[in-house]
């Protein structure tokens, strides 16, 4: 262990000598797009900046390699971009060290100059109705680290057995993805990067079903029209949406004259519950797109205890007047929808660690353009000196990876501000040499880039073998393993 992280020290002291006496010392913690993109900004606009990202997994990219979905290769193109950040000579990757527990906060600040908070949103909003902890019921982010070989869903194991029913409550991106993954051939999944005990699942699973249901209707529907593209073009799928559902109010109207997206995803929602398969499947599948229902509590089964037989629903109806802002309110009605498995795709959730102020009603850290300020008032004057925050924890868990992009452009700017106007200033702080001693002393094992290449590599070879372009290692001894061969 101590040879490990003095041959670690030795070789960072020995690339990073051209570095200025004083550097700008900058920690990023997370390693997902907000966090990469915050160290290319920061490395391009501050010639003396040595910037440090840390994850807590031994493996960088966050939701590029955990959450975008395996059918989606053209959207992980990214990660060369972000490697080549890595590898620049002022910039360095330490996986395999924790916020909180590795390192605090408060250690982190004391170490460095400035600290970027990128770790984005890795928990799920809970509806708060009876049932939630029923078994069968999983939070839609849980599902996606599990197929896409995340460690710690590795034995997450959902029951797609049970039932040929599936019901994903939510209508976003991240619903469709799941649906997709549930009902696309599992011939076409397996020469993606979809984990090996994820697909073998998929290829024994039962489901034929899946409903995807939302609180309001199909002018409010919050995917994009390519999803929704592309879950239509899934061979032998039969897709319904109810009629009554697709009718409009003048209200709707006005909704989709403002906004092309919206009114682009009417009409795709329109056109598939028109469309018929052109011929009769052996192995018919079906997505229902359900409207207006929010839902009310669980069903408890009454042969399995303590696992979901289904969803109570409450029809809804929309009120307000303004358009994009209408709330869906119950009526008072409700029905039963059976199924064995239920996926809530209902929004992540950042979590607090001590030291960071945070507005838990909106699950950001309080911030103006990325400064994070001491409290929720808002008082621009109450800021956390050297401490800024970038992506879902600075914004909310809401657009796309190039969102990340101008958000870390924003944050930079702020940074480099303070810089001109001297809030921040180039310090004796030990910066790495300090962390890496830190760790040392703690026994934490750190993972650097390198060793993130011989995952890599490892997994590309296993890949090679089943006709995939890599073979996620999904366990976290699996990973430490070769990592530190």
């Amino acid at each position: 262990m101590k040879m490990a992280i003095f041959q670690a020290r030795t070789w960072f002291s020995r690339t990073f000598s051209t570095v200025a006496s004083h550097p700008l010392r900058v920690c990023v913690v997370g390693s997902g797009p907000a966090g990469f993109y915050t160290a290319e900004k920061m490395l391009k606009a501050h010639q003396e900046a040595q910037v440090d990202i840390i994850d807590r997994l031994p493996t960088p990219f966050g939701l590029v390699r955990s959450g975008v979905a395996p059918d989606h290769p053209e959207t992980k193109i990214v990660v060369n971009q972000f490697t080549r950040v890595v590898q620049h000579e002022r910039c360095s990757f330490f996986g395999n060290v924790t916020l909180g527990s590795s390192v605090t906060l408060p250690e982190l600040r004391e170490l460095y100059d400035v600290v970027v908070l990128a770790y984005g949103a890795e928990s799920d909003r809970v509806l708060g109705i009876p049932g939630e902890d029923l078994s069968g019921v999983y939070a839609a982010r849980e599902f996606v680290w599990w197929y896409n070989g995340h460690p710690n869903c590795r034995y997450l194991n959902p029951d797609l057995k049970s039932s040929d029913t599936a019901v994903i409550l939510g209508q976003g991106n991240v619903a469709l993805d799941v649906a997709r993954i549930l009902l696309r051939p599992t011939t076409e999944l397996a020469t993606t990067d979809i984990a090996s005990h994820a697909l073998a699942a998929l290829e024994d699973s039962s489901i034929r079903k899946v409903y995807l249901v939302g609180r309001r209707g199909p002018a409010q529907a919050a995917c994009t029209a390519k999803e929704l593209r592309e879950i239509n073009g899934i061979k032998d799928l039969l897709i319904h949406i109810k009629e009554a559902d697709l009718l409009t109010t003048p209200e709707d109207e006005e909704e989709m004259k403002n906004n092309r997206i919206r009114k682009r995803v009417y009409e795709l929602l329109s056109k598939a519950a028109m469309t018929r398969a052109s011929h009769p499947s052996s192995d018919p599948r079906e997505l229902h797109f359900v409207f207006f229902r929010k839902p009310d509590k669980f069903l408890e089964s009454n042969e399995r205890s303590g696992h979901v037989s289904g969803v109570r629903f409450e029809k809804t109806k929309l009120i307000g007047d303004r358009p994009g802002e209408r709330m869906a309110a119950g009526t008072g009605l409700f029905e039963d929808l059976r199924c064995g498995i239920v996926l809530k795709s209902i929004g992540y959730k950042s979590i607090p660690v001590d030291g960071l102020p945070f507005d838990h009603r909106k699950g950001v850290v309080p911030n103006i353009r990325g400064r994070v300020l001491s409290d929720t008032s808002g008082d621009p004057m109450l800021l956390e000196k050297g401490l800024y925050v970038c992506g879902w924890l600075k914004r909310g868990p809401t657009g796309i990876i190039a969102t990340n992009l101008y958000c870390a452009e924003e944050t930079v700017a702020s940074i480099s501000e303070d810089l001109k106007q001297g809030v921040l200033a180039s310090s004796s702080n030990s910066g790495r040499e300090g962390l890496l001693q830190l760790l040392d002393s703690r026994n934490v094992r750190v993972i650097p880039f390198v060793e993130w290449e011989k995952i890599d590599s490892e997994e590309r070879r296993l890949g090679s073998l089943r006709n995939k372009p890599r073979e996620k290692l999904a366990t976290w001894e699996e990973l430490q393993k070769v990592a530190t061969e």
